[in-house]
């Protein structure tokens, strides 16, 4: 601890305050708006101020491009919004424009204007438009990154020429947040892509080798005057209606529902769902689990991924537990069972959050949902006697952020998170949420995390340093359980060559599984990484980096060894075939103790010598034909053990034009004689010796008829099949494996698997106005679960295309309305 106390003292008296010099864009107002139309011929652009000789950072660092191939920027501003006109030189031939939907990158240049209204280098909004049209933006914070799921609500128009293509922009000050200033300086960045060459550019130049991101490189935006914060209030509200049909079952469901942003000051925005609609959310890539943690999917719900990137600090917030399964389980007596089938999620009835982050670099996040009370409908077998019980209260999940942000690039935070069960916090009453500070009596658990958050980094970002505390409270009928976790870390985040070292912690009472995600507590990690990368082009690559990494694992308590490992990974990208290759390895030497796959506290399985590599090639995704290749290999040198894996995978896609796009995957993982844990019989943990073969075919596709409308389609089946060899193993005290009691499959309530799903989904979607969407959407679904683990792939699928299916159509509109807008409306009515 002395160690690491030393380096960050050492490294705050290495803060370094010289700053860059930054180009300065001066803007004019003007009197008639241009029009967005991507003709270049309003007045306003004839005057405007021109921002060009960009700088190239990527792959060549300082480059200047040719003239053919320049880049010319003119800004504009008045009461509604900032207006940006760029002529992108380029030859046509050389340009690419697939078309994609919103936020997909695609194959496409792209045009990038960054604005930072606080000047501060860490919260940028950025826009971009692509040369076929489409639009993305996206929040940027040294945190988080670039958080595509936030979409604001702005104009663009494109057109191709002779020597180039030419853009036009609109972003109206909703889509902004700032404070009012008589005379405000922004920061403000311009970035293009050119696709074919990957080559990128900046207005400003950016220093590739500083590790910062290139929104810490921007320029300032001067000449903004008196500018009123407009009222920022938008509706979007939306009709649904969803057919569902499963097994001879019929279900018909009518939704109408609003969300609300609005911007409470002039940097904080509320955001509401009123009545939640989640009837067009993708599947899940759902996947046979045996292993002793739980299988976590990612957010799909645009509620939950758009403008949280304060509640994401600490990483105490795992939304998918808003609406998940019920927790509790039902006390069924000696004749009933449960009616129908057990509820795999709970109904949200509403949530809001509120962020933002004021002049002086303060954000405050606070969010608030609330799940309804689901309960569960008991038969009595013999007496036929129904009756209710409920397994998942009234629930309400709050989280309240504070970050300060200083230095342009460090921060300091404290973030809480809390979840109360019908109980402790609040209870239902006919007039709303009443107040309620006593304990939790109801036989639901309550749950309260506090984390106190450090992330420092000198001027020049050469060094930076970690520090985070939490703290968790779990409310239970017999008590408070409290835990707590750390972690430290230290490294030079800038340079060719660079390096980390950490120290992780947990003890056996933390948990923060209510609201966020944590597979394992218990532990006392130390880790360190090095890495170098070149910044310039050589005779035969683009881009090559190279990693390495070590980590040192032990129980917290007691303090107990549990694993070694270290591995490295390569990674290049070809200078005239852009094409991407690369490798890896792991190993774990000597003995590798694992406390969690036994199931009981205290218990361990040891393993040896384990040996993991890997290896793919990756083609240039510009040309008509592309493919992915991956291989990978996992073995051990354990006596007495002959196991091996073996995984192969490969993705071509075809791009018949650039509006229609198939992309195929296949995948196959065979693993040979592994060893797992299967069950209990009686007091003994009991293991198996198994094959298993796991395949994956998908096939994703998209036609966008412009910008605008798009027609996709993406199919997934996923097969597993696991099979155990007939004598099976019990495990030792020692954590070694034996035979003495002579188990054989036969003691084991059927462990052979055979896991089969399949999904469809077909969706059109219309933006037939600004911000306003029509999609339609059909769906179809099976699955399969037997113990016939040696049965063949093509048996398994005709078995899973024999079962039931789901098949779902949906239909939505969301229209989004501008109180701006609609009071200019009613004015001139009036």
């Amino acid at each position: 601890m002395k160690f690491f106390s030393t380096l960050i003292l050492a490294f705050l008296f290495t803060l370094n305050l010289s700053a860059q010099d930054k180009k300065k864009y001066t803007i004019s107002r003007t009197d008639k708006a241009p029009k967005i139309d991507g003709i270049l011929d309003d007045e306003v652009w004839k005057t405007a101020q021109i921002a060009t000789d960009f700088v190239e950072f990527q792959p060549t660092v300082g480059k200047t491009m040719l003239k053919n191939k320049r880049t010319e920027v003119k800004m504009t501003y008045d009461d509604t919004g900032i207006y940006i006109s760029a002529y992108l030189y380029d030859d046509p031939k050389d340009m690419m424009k697939q078309f994609t939907q919103r936020d997909d990158f695609g194959q496409s240049d792209f045009f990038a204007a960054v604005f930072n209204p606080n000047n501060d280098a860490q919260n940028n909004t950025e826009f971009f438009v692509f040369s076929s049209g489409t639009q993305a933006d996206a929040f940027e914070s040294p945190g988080n990154g670039e958080d595509f799921g936030w979409n604001a609500v702005w104009e663009s128009a494109t057109k191709t020429v002779d020597d180039g293509w030419i853009l036009e922009m609109k972003i109206p000050y909703r889509s902004l947040r700032f404070t009012k200033a008589e005379n405000p300086t922004w920061g403000i960045q311009f970035h293009r892509h050119y696709r074919t060459t990957r080559e990128q550019t900046t207005w400003n130049p950016v220093d590739v080798t500083s590790g910062a991101r290139i929104g810490f490189f921007n320029a300032e935006l001067k000449g903004l005057t008196n500018l009123e914060p407009p009222t920022r209030l938008s509706f979007y509200p939306f009709a649904s209606y969803v057919a569902d049909r499963f097994d001879g079952e019929k279900i018909d469901d009518f939704n109408v529902g609003l969300d609300i942003k609005y911007g409470i000051t002039e940097n904080f925005t509320l955001d509401a769902t009123l009545i939640p609609d989640f009837s067009q959310v993708g599947f899940d890539d759902v996947q046979l689990n045996l292993g002793p943690f739980e299988q976590a999917f990612s957010e799909q719900r645009q509620f939950f991924t758009e403008g949280v990137d304060l509640f994401r600090k600490g990483n105490l917030f795992f939304s998918r537990r808003i609406g998940s399964a019920p927790t509790g389980n039902p006390t069924l007596g000696t004749d009933e069972i449960i009616e129908g089938d057990f509820p795999q999620k709970t109904a949200l009835l509403n949530a809001v959050k509120v962020s933002g982050r004021t002049k002086g670099g303060l954000g405050v996040g606070l969010f608030n949902a609330i799940t309804k009370k689901t309960d569960l409908d008991i038969i009595d077998a013999t007496t036929g006697e129904k009756r209710k019980e409920t397994v998942e209260p009234l629930t309400n999940y709050n989280i309240m952020v504070v970050d300060q942000q200083f230095n342009k690039n460090s921060s300091v935070t404290l973030i809480n998170t809390n979840v109360t069960r019908n109980g402790s916090g609040f209870s239902a009453t006919p007039g709303g949420l009443e107040l309620n500070l006593g304990r939790n009596g109801s036989g639901y658990r309550d749950a309260n995390v506090t984390g106190l958050l450090f992330d420092l980094k000198n001027k020049k970002n050469t060094y930076g340093a970690i520090a985070e505390v939490k703290m968790s409270n779990i409310n239970l009928e017999d008590g408070t359980q409290t835990g707590i976790s750390s972690s430290l870390g230290f490294g030079k985040n800038s340079g060719q060559y660079r390096w980390s070292l950490s120290h992780e912690l947990a003890d056996k009472e933390y948990d923060i599984n209510d609201m966020g995600l944590l597979f394992r507590n218990n532990y006392s990690n130390f880790s360190t990484d090095f890495s170098y990368q070149i910044f310039e082009p050589t005779e035969n690559l683009n881009n090559f980096s190279i990693n390495s990494w070590a980590n040192y694992n032990s129980l917290y308590r007691p303090g107990t060894f549990t694993g070694f490992n270290f591995g490295g990974r390569v990674f290049a990208v070809g200078k005239k075939s852009l094409m991407a290759y690369g490798g890896n390895f792991n190993v774990q030497p000597g003995k590798q103790f694992d406390y969690f796959d036994p199931r009981v506290d205290g218990r361990y399985w040891i393993t040896e010598d384990w040996l993991n590599t890997g290896a793919f090639i990756s083609t240039n995704y510009n040309k008509k034909y592309a493919i992915d290749v991956n291989l990978g290999y996992e073995t051990l040198f354990e006596e007495g053990r002959i196991y091996q894996s073996v995984f192969f995978g490969v993705e071509p896609r075809i791009k018949f034009n650039e509006n229609f796009i198939v992309i195929y995957s296949f995948s196959w993982d065979q693993e040979l004689r592994e060893r797992s844990w299967i069950d209990f019989i009686g007091d003994d943990i009991i293991y198996g010796q198994r094959d298993q073969l796991t395949i994956e075919n998908s096939i994703s596709g998209s036609y966008n008829f412009n910008a605008l409308n798009s027609l996709t389609l993406s199919f997934r089946n996923y097969w597993s099949a696991v099979q155990y060899e007939d004598n099976i193993y019990e495990l030792g005290e020692n954590g070694r494996l034996h035979r003495d009691n002579d188990y054989t499959k036969e003691d084991i309530s059927d462990p052979d698997v055979n896991f089969s799903t399949w999904n469809l989904n077909l969706t059109y979607s219309w933006q037939f106005a600004p911000g306003s969407f029509l999609t339609a959407q059909y769906r179809n679904r099976i699955f399969n679960f037997n113990n016939n683990g040696s049965q063949a792939f093509g048996n398994s699928l005709g078995e899973l295309l024999d079962q039931p299916n789901g098949n779902t159509f949906s239909l939505r509109m969301v229209y989004f309305i501008d109180y701006a807008d609609l009071k200019n409306v009613f004015k001139g009515k009036s």
